[in-house]
């Protein structure tokens, strides 16, 4: 058989295993992607794409090319309940994006997986150094000693692939997950589920009533899926295998008749693009890594619907994941900087799937009649804003060297997003002003490691030199408030809480690794503080 050698592989092209290709390119690093399906998926499975999520987008610029695909943001938040769509009872209700905006360059926002995977098909066997290869699937793997080998098949050929990592991104009935024999735990599934694809002309129908997201309580009860709201829908309802029900019961005709009650229109010509059974459940993996294989998304951790937080969190892991292989597969990072995937994603992880099962609960208790209508209005409305959830994560492992502060403390830790650049914490947002414009502190980070400091503390010259000593890349960038360097903001050092003369260190994730509030500027600390969040020998 034909021999291949990458750094590392993929295993699952969906949003997560693209994600991960991409990241990996963007830090140098050489992957083989494979993907057992043809091309991209045809059903709009995931459509949220959370606030974190599109600073990722944005980052990898594509931010334009997403949301064109997307539903207008006005209606990326809405909510709708009642009978049907049409019924005189329907009741609609939008979360405040105006309370949110201010977090984020960008805000959360629609686009269809069968479109967001093709906008990260295109981008990722556009980087240097990605191998992308759909309709090909992996047969076989084995850890080795210093990496991973592994049986590839495509129309009847087969290679063998020698990989220094491997990352299982092939969903919740992941076979990578299952060869290594970790198990998932938590409830039992919460039902056998139906999604329907279909195509119906709703749009002039709903023009003041459109959402993202509607739950009706019509034959039979169940939700709708706005893909553009105007054409394409996708309606989701259960079975009960107990009392007899399978997905053979969703004939077209079935189909048919409850997409027509859950318009509310009995003659309405409906066309059905697909149907698809599946298994709504939340739980987590026992073991995000075995050797030198990593779990990403549902591999890892499958989550119910309610809320979008599926996909959004597994782009995290890959995220998370990707610096950290480069760091240790060119050397600057030692192998126990690996070792913090499992401690930094897996409680975050833990924390998503409870709050998707929070909301689960909430729409059986509305499609129960355990609520009325403007109690269900009220909490789908609120459980739509979630950025305490999204933005306020944070890790503690041994890739963060605390600084003893508090973590934020929200009354409501799922709502509300309180900014802070407290070690392990996502950097927060502050406009600064630049040439005549402004940029986001956000849009200030790349690839590497980012210093930012207080102009004239002399912690950007121990950032270069420190840097030069450890061959570790950081940028280092300087804020004055006076306007005395290019980049200006009266405010940053306070909201970074580093005084006049202290610094922050930003990961290449985006993640604060340290912070000084304003210690005497030092290399030699800088050194240190590298050599403890890469694991440096």
């Amino acid at each position: 058989m034909d021999e291949l050698d990458v750094e590392v592989l993929i295993v699952g092209g969906g949003p997560v295993g693209l994600s991960a290709s991409i990241e990996l390119s963007r830090h140098g690093i050489s992957s083989l992607l494979v993907e057992r399906h043809r091309g991209t998926s045809l059903f709009p499975k995931a459509r949220l794409v959370s606030t974190r999520t599109m600073e990722l987008v944005r980052a990898w610029g594509i931010q334009d090319e997403v949301e064109r695909a997307g539903l207008p943001r006005e209606e990326t938040l809405a909510v709708g309940v009642g009978t049907s769509l049409t019924d005189d009872d329907f009741l609609r209700a939008v979360a405040p994006l105006h309370e949110d905006a201010p977090q984020s360059p960008t805000y959360t926002y629609i686009c269809a997986q069968d479109r967001f995977e093709v906008i990260l098909r295109a981008l990722a066997e556009a980087q240097p150094g990605a191998d992308v290869r759909f309709d090909t699937t992996m047969t076989e793997m084995r850890n080795t000693a210093d990496g991973v080998e592994a049986v590839i098949e495509s129309a009847g050929v087969r290679r063998v692939v020698r990989a220094r990592y491997l990352v299982a991104a092939d969903g919740g009935r992941s076979t990578t997950r299952d060869a290594l024999g970790i198990a998932m735990t938590g409830p039992p599934p919460l039902g056998n589920m139906i999604s329907v694809m279909f195509d119906a002309d709703l749009g002039p129908l709903l023009r003041d009533r459109q959402a993202a997201l509607y739950f009706l309580l019509s034959n039979p009860p169940c939700a709708v899926e706005a893909v553009d709201n105007q054409r394409r829908w996708m309606i989701q309802t259960g079975y009960d295998p107990a009392h007899g029900g399978s997905p053979d019961d969703f004939t077209e005709e079935v189909c048919v008749a409850a997409v027509r009650s859950a318009a509310g229109i009995p003659d309405l010509a409906v066309n059905i693009v697909g149907i698809m059974p599946w298994l709504q459940q939340a739980v987590v993996a026992d073991e995000f890594r075995s050797g030198r294989v990593f779990l990403a998304g549902d591999a890892a951790h499958v989550a119910t619907p309610q809320g979008g937080f599926g996909m959004n969190c597994g782009i995290q892991d890959a995220h998370n994941l990707g610096w950290k292989l480069a760091a240790v597969l060119r050397g600057t990072a030692g192998a126990g900087l690996l070792d913090t995937y499992t401690p930094e994603r897996r409680p975050i992880s833990d924390r998503t799937v409870t709050e998707s099962l929070n909301n689960a609960l909430i729409t059986f208790q509305m499609m129960e009649g355990r609520l009325t209508m403007q109690e269900s209005i009220d909490r789908q409305a609120g459980r739509r804003s979630s950025e305490g959830l999204v933005l306020g994560f944070h890790y503690d492992s041994a890739a963060v060297v605390a600084d003893g502060t508090p973590a934020p403390e929200p009354a409501d830790p799922y709502r509300t997003y309180v900014p802070t650049a407290r070690p392990g914490h996502r950097m927060p947002h502050v406009w600064l002003s630049r040439r005549g414009g402004r940029v986001s502190t956000l849009d200030l980070l790349g690839g590497s490691f980012t210093l930012m400091t207080p102009a004239g503390t002399g912690w950007a010259q121990a950032a270069k030199q420190a840097a030069q000593d450890t061959g570790v890349a950081v940028t280092a960038l300087e804020v004055s408030a006076d306007g005395s360097t290019e980049l200006t903001s009266p405010t940053w050092a306070e909201e970074f809480g580093v005084g006049t003369a202290g610094a922050v260190l930003i990961r290449p994730d985006g993640h604060v690794g340290w912070r000084s509030p304003g210690a005497e500027a030092s290399a030699n600390a800088l050194t240190g503080v590298l050599g403890a969040i890469l694991a440096r020998p």
